[in-house]
């Protein structure tokens, strides 16, 4: 009987695990095989340079246009935000057929054409293809080593007499296919890491070809018009000669006329459907991410000593001797009390604005929920590149609704403050949905006229805005309320000491105690600072960032390395008496936005070297500062908690009236 039960239990396991492989496949996009023959369609996407950091539409150019006009395709909210704005095109592939020599378009180039083709090639714009959701890439060798790009240069520039700019108008495509063959079931593919089930895609025990690479090599080549004639798009051309020595390169001139060209050649290769990413997300320098991690841990290792030192050694000692003495003794010993144990009747003092603080942490909490829950999934593939726009989608669906959280700690945080008075909770918790959300807007707000002047593809349209607004108030808000009731309704924080009406004076510092604050920030970003240079690079550089990994790793070890930081940086201010420590708990591990700040600046002047235009300096400096206020709110939130329960344990076990 057993052996029934525990085969049925298999066969229901397995019908589950098929429907689930029928329902979704990470980390990509559903499988597409083609018959022989069936067309392909390239697409195409916005024009980028780490010149300028300024998107634009493709068709900003006098590019050859699809036959039955241009069509967009569908965007979700990441890809409007993060500026890509994907359209058809006329390069149109018959699956496993080669062609060579295709006509597409003859452009006779105006005053203005010449104008804006020079300006892109000199801010180094790359024109960005993708076929069957995959981006073109192009290959370079140095000193024999390949090197890897997307995209391909709009054309470039010879520095001679003449000072000519050429355009790159005939483009190679290689596109690698892989033979497949649907069984019914989805099929099974090994890639190195464990299997992936395939869905299945239309009619059942189908076969035909996978795309598994797109490759591009540009060339400029001067057609000559006269064997060119006037042929229509998709017709064969004369043979074309793509050799840069050749000397027959198209010149981008006025009344020149410009005829566009392409050729494709199809491969089979053995890279399999699920590993066709792989090129994409190889990213070097793994032996960097593990160092990056080892430092952290031996930070947190150094800090972790002292923070056991301070509980097991000094609190520790203090209280056991404290407690085996007799009441005549302890009342003898209250008078000769020194350090953390004279601030007693201080130390949960409320501090100066602590609406401000309340609302900091709320947001904070919001923050920190946000980022480990996106890295998280991400880590597990859920937000592949595959799916573009995915990650920004999912990191403003997570803030949203993770208001309820930020409501809640806030409004319970205030109560506390307040010993249990809830007066103003309402006030709070609008502040909170408002604060992080309101600073966002006004700097994407200035910054989206830059955009606009600009002509940019990057500037948000005026309905995403008005989308964006009704997102944050008809879910961000509400929800906040609605922690913030939760915060409320739960019960305060108890303080284990009585509070004295008439604050205790503070001793005089021998060095400001601000200074150490500041300087405590310089451990957490020892643990961020390797990581972040990837970051950065996959930010500004048009690079693919996925070692997701790595980063959730990091982003563990920098909340321990926070927690510790605050806990150590508010011992020290207690045993000089400074009872003042809520703000400096939460600066003290805060303070590693302003190294991030100032790496950000480093990183501006010397990687991006080449930033030209004041709207590009503009918008590197306005999303540094945006990125560099959310990392203040969460780390700083994080240590302040930490320092919290420090405080509350640590005065919980002192018995003094």
């Amino acid at each position: 009987m057993r052996s029934y039960t525990l085969i049925a239990t298999i066969f229901l396991v397995y019908l589950h695990a098929r429907n689930a492989a029928l329902g979704f496949y990470l980390p990509g996009s559903y499988l597409h095989a083609y018959g022989e023959g069936s067309d392909l369609w390239v697409k195409v996407n916005s024009l980028t340079s780490i010149n300028t950091e300024l998107p634009y539409s493709y068709y900003s150019l006098p590019f050859c246009k699809p036959g039955d006009g241009v069509k967009k395709a569908g965007e979700n909210l990441g890809e409007l935000l993060s500026g890509d704005q994907i359209e058809n095109s006329p390069y149109r592939f018959h699956m496993n057929k080669n062609e060579s020599n295709i006509f597409i378009c003859s452009q006779m180039l105006t005053e203005k054409d010449v104008k804006h083709f020079k300006q892109r090639i000199d801010d180094l714009y790359q024109v960005n293809l993708i076929l069957d959701n995959l981006p073109a890439i192009r290959y370079t060798y140095v000193q024999g080593t390949p090197m890897r790009w997307t995209g391909y240069p709009v054309g470039f520039y010879v520095k001679s007499k003449d000072n000519e700019h050429f355009i790159y108008n005939h483009l190679k495509f290689k596109v690698l296919i892989h033979e497949y063959e649907d069984t019914g079931i989805g099929s099974v593919m090994g890639t190195g890491d464990g299997f992936d089930a395939i869905p299945s895609a239309g009619p059942k025990n189908m076969s035909g070809f996978v795309v598994v690479g797109f490759e591009v090599v540009p060339c400029s080549f001067q057609h000559d018009q006269a064997a060119v004639g006037k042929p229509k798009m998709y017709d064969s051309l004369p043979d074309v000669a793509c050799d840069m020595e050749s000397g027959r390169l198209q010149p981008i001139k006025k009344g020149e006329p410009v005829t566009f060209s392409y050729e494709v050649i199809f491969e089979k290769s053995d890279i399999r459907w699920p590993s066709r990413w792989d090129a994409y997300l190889k990213m070097g320098g793994a032996k960097v991410h593990w160092f990056s991690i080892l430092n952290s841990v031996m930070v947190i290792s150094f800090l972790a000593g002292i923070v056991f030192v301070i509980f097991l050694r000094t609190v520790r000692r203090d209280l056991t001797k404290y407690e085996e003495l007799d009441k005549e003794a302890q009342a003898q010993m209250n008078e000769e009390l020194s350090g953390w144990k004279l601030v007693v009747a201080d130390v949960f003092r409320a501090p100066p604005h602590s609406e401000l603080l309340c609302i900091m942490v709320g947001d904070g909490v919001q923050i920190t929920g946000m980022a480990v829950v996106t890295i998280f999934f991400a880590a597990f593939g859920f937000m592949s590149p595959a799916s573009r726009g995915m990650l920004l989608t999912g990191m403003v669906l997570l803030y949203l609704f993770l208001g309820i959280a930020a409501g809640y700690v806030a409004c319970r945080l205030w109560r506390t403050l307040k010993t249990g008075d809830s007066t103003g909770w309402r006030s709070i918790a609008w502040r909170v949905a408002c604060f992080f959300p309101g600073i966002a807007f006004t700097i994407l707000t200035l910054l989206n006229f830059l955009l606009w002047g600009s002509g940019s593809t990057g500037a948000i349209p005026i309905s995403l805005f008005f989308i964006l607004l009704a997102l944050w108030f008809c879910i961000s808000v509400p929800l906040t309320l609605f922690g913030g009731f939760l915060g409320v309704r739960a019960e305060h924080i108890q303080y284990p000491v009585r509070t004295n009406q008439i604050p205790r004076e503070i001793p005089s510092q021998k060095y400001p105690s601000w200074l150490l604050v500041l300087g405590a920030g310089t451990l957490p970003f020892g643990t961020l600072f390797i990581e972040l240079f990837f970051i950065m690079s996959s930010l500004w550089m048009g690079r693919v960032y996925y070692v997701f990994g790595f980063l959730f790793v990091v982003l563990i070890l920098l909340v321990i390395v926070c927690a510790e930081v605050s806990v150590v940086l508010t011992y020290m201010h207690l045993c000089v008496e400074d009872w003042r420590w809520w703000w400096k708990a939460f600066f003290s591990s805060g303070s590693v936005a302003l190294y991030v700040f100032l790496y950000s600046i480093n990183y501006m002047v010397f990687d991006l070297h080449i930033l030209s235009g004041t709207v590009s300096t503009l918008l590197y400096v306005g999303y540094s500062l945006l990125m560099v206020l959310a990392i203040l709110l969460s780390t700083g939130s994080v240590g302040f908690l930490t320092s919290l329960y420090f405080v509350h344990y640590l005065f919980s076990s002192v018995k003094l009236d």
